[in-house]
C-alpha cells in the first residue's frame, strides 16, 4: 500500500486513484456504534446470570464487570486517541507489540463480532417467527429466511457507507432504550409497591444468592452481556472527522449509558419476575412488560427488542469488517481484502467476505436442529473478547513506556495509573475462570483454534508482512522502531 492509501481523504494527491475510508463521523455515532451493539444483551442473555447466581448474583456480576468494561473504555479511549486507525485493537497491537500479537488481535475481534453478528440474526429471526404467530398466522414461518435476509440487508448498508449506517444505529439505538426507559415510568418503579415486588429479594436469600459467592462469580460471564462490545467504538477511529474528541465522548457516554440501561433492566426483571424463570428466559424485558397488563408497554418492548437487536448485527458487521479490512491493508491476510470502494468509502471486500461466514454460524442451528450449537457460537464470541480484554491490560502498559506521559500529545489521560489496567487483568482472569467453570471444553477448544491460526500466520503470511510499513501514527517512533 502507498502513502497515499492510509492518508484521510480528500489529503493527499493520489486520493482519486487510491481511495480511502471517509472521515464523517462524530461522537453520536460513535456512541451509536458502542451502545447499539452492546444493548442487546439488555433484551436478552444478561438473565442467564441470574441461574448461575441467583438475583443479587446477577447484580453483583453486572456491576463488577461494569467496572472491568469502564477500565477497558478508559484505557482505550487514550490510545485510540493516540493511535487513530480501523482496526482498533489490532492496530494497536501492531505499534506496540508485533505482528504475530496483532494478526492474534485482529482475529479475536473479526470472529468476536461475526459470532456475535450470526447469535443476534439468530435470535432476530426467533422474534420474527414468533411475531408472525401472536399475529394470528395459520402458516409456520421458518426462521432462517429472516436470517439470512437481515444479514444480506444489514451488509448492503454497510456496503454503502459508514455515515448511513451508523446514524440508522444512533436512531435504532436511542429508540430501543427509550422503550426502556418507558417500561420504568410504565410500571412506576420509583414506586416498588405499585407493580413491582421486591420483597421476595429482601425476604429469601435462597432467591438473591442461592449458590453462594461461587455462583456469584458463575454470573460473571452472562454478566458480560450488558457491555459487551463497547471496545469496538475503535474500529471507527479512521473515520471520524476528530478522533482525539469523538472516541473518549462516545465511548465514555456510551459505558454511562449502558450502566443506567443494566440496573434499569435488573431492576424491573427482578420485580416482575420469578427467578428461576427469569435464568432461562428468552427475552425477559419483553416478559416483564406482557406481565405489566399494557398493551401499548408490549408493542413498545417488542419493537425495542427488535431494534437492540438489529443495531447489535449492524454494529457488528461494522466493526468485524474494520478488523477483516485492516490485515488485508497491512498484508497480515492477502492484500485483495484491503481495498476500499472508490465511490462509497468502505471496506466492500472485507464486508462481502464475511457475509456467507455470518449467515452459516446464524442457520446452522437451525438447520441441523442443534439449538445447543447458538451457545456454542455465543461462547465462542465471549472468548474471543476475554482474550482480546487480557491483552489490553499489558498492551497500555507497554503503552505508556514506549509514549511516557510529556512525549506526546494526549487528547485523554487515564487516570490513576496502573490501577485502571491492573483491575482489568484481575477482573479478566476472574471472568475467564467463570468460563471455565461452564464452559471448560470451549475455551481450550478456542485456545487451540487460536494456536493452529498462529502457526499458520508464521509460516505462511509472516513473510508477506512489509515490517518497515507497519509504524502508521503519526507518533515519534520510539527506540528500537
Amino acid at each position: 500500500m502507498s502513502v497515499e492509501e492510509t492518508a484521510p481523504s480528500g489529503q493527499a494527491a493520489g486520493a482519486a486513484e487510491h481511495p480511502t475510508l471517509r472521515r464523517v463521523l462524530s461522537p453520536l455515532h460513535i456512541w451509536a456504534l458502542g451502545v447499539g451493539i452492546v444493548l442487546v444483551g439488555e433484551f436478552m442473555g444478561w438473565n442467564f446470570a441470574v441461574e448461575k447466581g441467583g438475583m443479587y448474583g446477577a447484580l453483583v456480576a453486572g456491576w463488577v464487570v461494569g467496572l472491568l468494561y469502564t477500565c477497558i473504555v478508559m484505557i482505550n479511549s487514550e490510545i485510540t486517541s493516540a493511535i487513530p486507525a480501523a482496526g482498533g485493537q489490532y492496530a494497536q497491537a501492531k505499534h506496540t507489540v508485533g505482528p504475530l500479537m496483532a494478526f492474534n488481535v485482529g482475529l479475536y475481534l473479526t470472529l468476536a463480532y461475526t459470532m456475535l453478528e450470526a447469535a443476534n440474526a439468530n435470535v432476530l429471526s426467533y422474534l420474527l417467527s414468533t411475531l408472525s404467530g401472536l399475529m394470528g398466522s395459520s402458516v409456520t414461518l421458518s426462521p432462517y429466511p429472516f436470517a439470512v435476509l437481515a444479514i444480506l440487508a444489514l451488509a448492503f448498508l454497510n456496503y454503502r457507507g459508514v455515515f448511513a449506517t451508523l446514524t440508522l444505529n444512533f436512531v435504532i439505538t436511542g429508540f430501543a432504550f427509550i422503550t426502556l426507559l418507558l417500561l420504568f415510568i410504565g410500571l412506576r418503579g420509583w414506586n416498588p409497591t405499585a407493580q413491582l415486588d421486591l420483597a421476595g429479594l429482601a425476604g429469601s436469600p435462597s432467591n438473591g444468592l442461592p449458590y453462594g459467592w461461587i455462583g456469584v462469580i458463575a454470573a460473571f460471564q452472562f454478566g458480560m452481556w450488558f457491555y459487551l462490545g463497547i471496545e469496538g467504538t475503535a474500529q471507527a477511529a479512521e473515520e471520524c472527522r476528530s478522533a482525539p474528541r469523538s472516541v473518549p465522548l462516545g465511548s465514555m457516554a456510551g459505558i454511562m449509558t449502558l450502566i443506567i440501561a443494566a440496573s434499569l433492566t435488573w431492576f424491573i426483571c427482578a420485580g416482575l419476575l420469578p427467578w428461576h424463570y427469569l435464568g432461562s428466559a428468552i427475552t425477559p424485558l419483553f416478559d416483564a412488560a406482557r406481565l405489566s397488563g399494557s398493551d401499548t408497554l408490549v408493542v413498545l418492548l417488542l419493537l425495542g427488542t427488535l431494534c437492540a437487536t438489529l443495531a447489535s448485527a449492524n454494529g457488528c458487521i461494522n466493526d468485524a469488517s474494520r478488523a477483516w479490512f485492516s490485515m488485508g491493508r497491512d498484508r497480515y491476510l492477502p492484500e485483495w481484502f484491503g481495498a476500499v470502494h472508490p465511490r462509497y468509502h468502505t471496506p466492500f471486500r472485507a464486508i462481502v467476505f464475511l457475509v456467507p461466514v455470518a449467515i452459516s454460524f446464524a442457520i446452522l442451528p437451525v438447520l441441523l436442529d442443534q439449538p445447543t450449537l447458538l451457545s456454542t457460537v455465543i461462547t465462542f464470541s465471549i472468548l474471543s473478547g476475554l482474550l482480546m480484554y487480557s491483552f489490553m491490560g499489558p498492551n497500555f502498559f507497554r503503552f505508556r513506556k514506549l509514549w511516557p506521559i510529556g512525549s506526546i500529545k494526549r487528547a485523554y489521560t487515564l487516570p490513576l495509573h496502573p490501577a485502571p489496567a491492573i483491575a482489568l487483568l484481575i477482573l479478566a482472569a476472574l471472568v475467564f475462570f467463570a468460563t471455565f467453570l461452564g464452559y471448560g471444553a470451549a475455551l481450550l477448544s478456542m485456545l487451540l483454534f487460536y494456536l493452529l491460526a498462529s502457526i499458520w500466520f508464521v509460516v505462511r503470511r509472516y513473510k508477506f508482512v512489509r515490517r518497515g510499513a507497519q509504524f502508521t501514527a503519526d507518533l515519534p517512533r520510539p527506540r528500537g522502531y
